[in-house]
Formats: C-alpha cells, structure tokens, sequence
C-alpha cells in the first residue's frame, strides 16, 4: 500500500471547513453528529475544481464575478459570448496567482488569454491555456520509504468563438481539453493510476443594452448566462469510479454608469450553482440511500437533477424535515459581486465580496483591486481577505499583465466625445 502525503490535492479539493459543535434539535437526526438542525456539511465535489477559480486579478477584485463586465480577453473563462461585443481588436491578458499558500507554498495558478475580432467586427475567436501547478510531493510506502517525488500539475486548453446576433445580443461557445496528472502513473493498491482526462464545452449567451440613459448619466445594462464545463466524467485509473467535472451555471447582470468623460463606475453580481449531483443521506452501513438521489448516473441526468436532488435534513426517525430540501438547494447557490471605478480608463479601484453558505464550503471572502492602463499595456492587482478563521484562501494575490494589439494607443477620456 501506499501512503501519499498530498497536502496540496486535499487543500484543493475540500475548500469546506469543519463547523464547531452548537447547540442541537432533538428532532433532527444531525443531533447524532453534534451538528445543529438544518447545519449538516454537505459539500459537493468534483474532479478539477481548479476549473472554477477564477483566473484574472480584475473579476478577482470584485467578488469573483463577471459573467457580465464588459469584454476583455478573460471572457474565455467567466462567458466568452462577451468576446462579440469586445471594443478591442485584439488582445492578450496573463494572469499568475500562488495559491492556497496557507497550505503549501509552491501551489500556484497560471493563465494566458487571447482573443481577435473578425473582419465582420461582429464575431471574435479566442484561446486561453490554464495551468494549475498542485506544489512538489512525496510518495512514501507504509514503512515511510521514499519511492519519489512527483510534481503533479493540471491543464486546460480553450478554443472559444462568439458571434453578434444583433446590436444588443450575443451568443459564444468554448471547447475544452482537460488534463489532470495528479500520480505520474504510480501504482497503487495494485491498480496503475494515469492522468485524468476530458473534454468539455461552454455555452453562453450576453444581453448588452448601450446607451442606456439614468437621468443625466450614461449608462450600459449587460446580463450574462453561462453554462460551463459540460462534458465527460473523468478516472484517474481504469479501476476506479469516474467523477463529474464542475458543470456550472453561472449568470447575472453588469451597469455601468459613465458620469462624465472621467468617472466611470459598475457594479456587477454572478449567481453561481453546480450542476453536478448533491450528495446523498445514507444509512449507517452507507448501502442505502435514505433521502436524496443516487449519484453515480449519468451527465445529462446529473445537470437536470441537481435543481431536485438535495436530501434535505432526516429527523430521527428517517422523516424529511419540511422544507429542508429546498433549504438546501437555495444554499447551494453562491454569491459573488462587487463594483470597478475608472478614472479618466487609467486608474481603477475594486471591491467586492463572495458568499458560499457555510454548509456548503464556507468560501466567504472579501476582494480589492487596482487596475492602471497605459498606452497598449494594461496592470491589475488583486488581494482577497477571508472573514472565516483559518481559510486557505486568505491572504490570495492575483496579478494580470494586459496587452492591446489594436496597433494604437488606447484612447484618453480627454479624447472621447
């Protein structure tokens, strides 16, 4: 057997904490594990989570959002259907974050986005590679003998297009090759282990309508939907079961108020929900399903039960509490938003804020954000401060190089008219 000493994985893919004992109800079954009433830990988990983090230093100043904010060559990841509506020609942004540093101190997530407007200037083509390195580890036997050192790593390669269907919608897909390495081929329990591997699409659509006038104010209203990661479950051994990949939904809306030819402020919110199934209740020798749906089906069957599948919570005697499931379900939605100030489209300012219910992850976070433009090139910074004791998330740096290819300077507010 063979023992792996894998802190960067298990930071990764449990990003719940564990709730400290509170007072119970004498009617709920979560009484027998010393939780209270309707605050049982149920996460849900995947095979790459590394997919939903999100990559770029502006959207991760406000909240981890932005289905909706205006385009830049980061729409790959949060809809890329904004890419049709991009007022750049072309560009590229990277993006690097250590990650989980309160865990392991050589994790860290890499990105490139790019994108180009068609000749027709109402489609864009795209690409974008993400590279999530999980730190160095050892593989030590049960006698502790070192076998080796591995350095395991995850990617995804993007292709993404998005069309203009008229002034004011837009449509885009994106396709996705995943690769998670996360063994190097090691045996284990006499089962020889290899890289996990999927593909994967994203559909998304964008609602943007200019010239919106508030008053005296300019303004632009967006409203974004994307459907992202659909695609095969994925095995790490030929052994072992396969498990969903972060099917998501994510959609909300974007304003935008131009004050004057220098002040520019929007606010954006994203309205998460993983479209993968919630975890059963099962019974004491875990081989009946007490409330709730069996997981193991099918992705179609999945992403359609996940809006009905939560188990709710069981008093002791196996009875559904009224109205915990749908409880439940309404927590499995996370929250995030935030605003962006620009003055004069040189400097910017951002903040927000994120929210995953605490049994469901307990992901709760502030976001700040600076932003400079200059000329072709772009600088933005982000830092996230976690309000829950003991986050690996806290104290997260973001940071994103941008590069215009317009061929021209990007224009001063002292120009527009």
């Amino acid at each position: 057997m063979i023992v792996f000493r894998y802190a960067a994985a298990a930071g990764l893919l449990c990003y719940a904490t564990h709730l400290s004992a509170q007072g119970v109800s004498t009617t709920c079954l979560s009484q027998i594990y010393g939780q209270e009433c309707g605050q049982r830990l149920n996460t849900i988990t995947t095979a790459v989570p590394f997919l939903m983090i999100g990559p770029d230093s502006r959207s991760g100043g406000m909240g981890d959002a932005g289905v909706a904010l205006p385009a830049d060559a980061n729409a790959i990841h949060w809809n890329p259907s904004k890419l049709a509506f991009a007022e750049n020609k072309s560009e590229i942004k990277l993006s690097m974050s250590p990650w989980l540093r309160n865990l392991v101190p050589d994790m860290s997530l890499a990105y490139v986005a790019a994108y180009t407007k068609l000749k027709n200037k109402r489609s864009a083509i795209g690409g974008s590679l993400r590279y999530f390195n999980l730190g160095s580890i050892t593989f030590t036997d049960v006698n502790g003998q070192v076998i080796r050192d591995f350095k395991p790593a995850e990617f995804a390669v993007d292709v993404a297009f998005a069309q203009q269907f008229s002034d004011v919608f837009s449509g885009g897909i994106a396709l996705r090759y995943i690769n998670s390495n996360l063994t190097g081929g090691l045996n284990v329990s006499g089962a020889n282990t290899k890289a996990g591997q999927s593909v994967a699409a994203d559909v998304s659509f964008l609602y943007q309508k200019p010239q919106l006038e508030l008053g005296d104010i300019d303004g632009i209203f967006a409203f974004g939907v994307n459907i992202s990661n659909v695609g095969a479950k994925m095995s790490y051994s030929d052994a072992a079961r396969r498990d969903y990949i972060p099917i998501n939904l994510r959609l909300g809306p974007c304003l935008t108020m131009d004050f004057d030819k220098f002040n520019r402020l929007s606010f954006n919110v994203d309205v998460n929900k993983l479209l993968v199934p919630t975890p059963p209740i099962y019974n004491s020798t875990g081989d009946t399903i007490l409330s709730g749906k069996d997981p193991t089906r099918g992705v179609a069957a999945g992403i359609i039960g996940s809006f009905s599948d939560a188990p709710g919570d069981l008093t002791t005697d196996h009875q559904v509490l009224k109205g915990s499931k749908l409880r439940e379900e309404l927590r499995e939605i996370n929250l995030g938003g935030g605003f962006e100030y620009w003055y004069a489209r040189q400097f910017a300012f951002r903040a927000g804020y994120f929210y995953e219910h605490r049994t469901k992850g307990n992901r709760q976070y502030i976001t700040m954000g600076l932003g400079v433009r200059y000329s072709i090139f772009s600088l933005d910074f982000s830092y996230l401060i976690a309000n829950t004791q003991r986050s690996p998330l806290a104290n997260t740096l973001r940071f994103t190089l941008g590069f215009n290819f317009d061929g021209k300077p990007k224009k001063k507010d002292t120009d527009v008219e």
